[in-house]
């Protein structure tokens, strides 16, 4: 039989998460003590390895529990729609290199000397085929994934900082 701390700890979570789990309904303890401690068998453990081998995958919360609650067809409708999702991220990761790429090729952009604007960064975000869509859902992972850099990245193309704080602001709540 396993505790919260071991069973967490063979599985490198933190107890906070197994205990999440449970409150979920994910994972439920296979027994109590006589202390009236939480006791998980084998069962638990595989199915604890289960859920975090799908949110390795980045599945939801809501996706595995779909998944370990129903028929295999189910998982693979929910694991067919992360696919695309990650197909969709990665595109959008290519973009961003090609607008890289493309912003390093364009020496007047980078020149010395040379200033960088919200209006001549646009442009080039749109030439490399990006749309406002494109570019909100940009915005929203750099603030996700670099918050600090997406602040100077903002101050770079001389935006005034009321507006830096408004974009970064809607950035924070849109869904990643």
């Amino acid at each position: 039989m396993w505790t919260v701390s071991h069973l967490a700890r063979h599985c490198g979570l933190s107890r906070s998460t197994l205990l999440y789990y449970e409150s979920i309904g994910l994972l439920k303890p296979a027994s109590r003590s006589s202390g009236n401690y939480r006791r998980y068998g084998d069962g638990d453990l595989q199915r604890l390895e289960q859920i975090c081998l799908y949110r390795n995958m980045g599945l939801k919360l809501a996706d595995i529990r779909s998944i370990l609650g129903r028929t295999g067809s189910d998982a693979e409708e929910v694991l067919q729609r992360r696919l695309l999702e990650l197909n969709s991220e990665i595109e959008m990761l290519r973009q961003h290199q090609r607008a890289i790429l493309r912003l390093i090729q364009n020496k007047n952009a980078l020149g010395k000397g040379k200033v960088m604007t919200k209006d001549k960064w646009v442009a080039i975000m749109k030439a490399s085929g990006f749309s406002e869509s494109d570019m909100h859902r940009w915005h929203v992972e750099f603030e996700k994934s670099a918050p600090d850099d997406h602040q100077q990245f903002l101050e770079f193309l001389h935006i005034a900082q009321k507006e830096v704080q408004s974009i970064r602001e809607w950035s924070r709540k849109q869904p990643a």
